[in-house]
């Protein structure tokens, strides 16, 4: 899929519903607060880039690898954020640079994921928020299995063990997960479940982790 046609899907009622939910999810998880700095790992089109920054008054960075997805992204820009073409394995800041790291449905598609985590966590000063791709769930059945299909081919799924998983060994004082979008076709029943936010059962298709660093001014 191109830049044009991923955010394109997001026009679509579906994907209204299931970015917005997603988005509101993240936002929530990030606790953003005036001044903080801001990076997502992985931010292709922008897509969650833009729809955060808006609310927060910090730098805002979008890194991606594909050259041609931060072309697009800074396109739709309105000046208020920076893109950075760069690896998720290997990022090009420094030490605690940001406040809050974000990586939204990429990693899925990083080679060595457990190293971009502890990168995410090198950089960052506060909290890492992840979105995955839920292996137990309705949607990998619909389209996970056998290598995927269309925008999911050769993605990596996960469970909720394996998502706390990937922050073993590291400086973080807690990992929590939680999960939405039950019903991925976008449906009136979809919304309905959707809204008891049962987001503590594991059995959507989002998987939302959140990881909480030590202060590291008091190490």
């Amino acid at each position: 899929m191109d830049a044009e046609g991923y955010d394109a899907w997001y026009e679509t009622p579906r994907g209204r519903w299931i970015g917005g939910r997603e988005l509101g999810l993240v936002k929530r998880a990030l606790a953003l607060e005036p001044g903080n700095a801001l990076l997502d790992v992985g931010c292709g089109t922008g897509y969650f880039t833009r729809g955060l920054a808006g609310e927060q008054y910090g730098p805002v960075v979008g890194l991606d690898i594909e050259l041609r997805w931060v072309a697009y992204a800074r396109q739709r820009d309105d000046g208020r954020r920076r893109w950075v073409v760069g690896d998720a394995q290997r990022l090009p800041f420094p030490d605690h640079r940001f406040d809050r790291v974000m990586s939204i449905t990429a990693l899925c598609f990083v080679a060595d994921e457990r190293l971009a985590v502890r990168e995410m966590v090198r950089v960052a000063r506060r909290r890492v928020v992840l979105g995955l791709l839920n292996r137990h769930s309705l949607l990998w059945w619909q389209k996970g299995r056998r290598g995927g299909q269309g925008a999911y081919r050769g993605a990596r799924w996960h469970t909720a063990r394996e998502a706390r998983a990937l922050f073993d060994g590291l400086p973080v004082t807690g990992v929590s997960v939680s999960s939405a979008i039950w019903l991925p076709d976008g449906g009136r029943l979809a919304r309905h479940v959707e809204s008891w936010e049962p987001t503590w059962l594991h059995g959507g298709a989002f998987l939302l982790v959140v990881a909480e660093l030590a202060d590291p001014a008091a190490s």
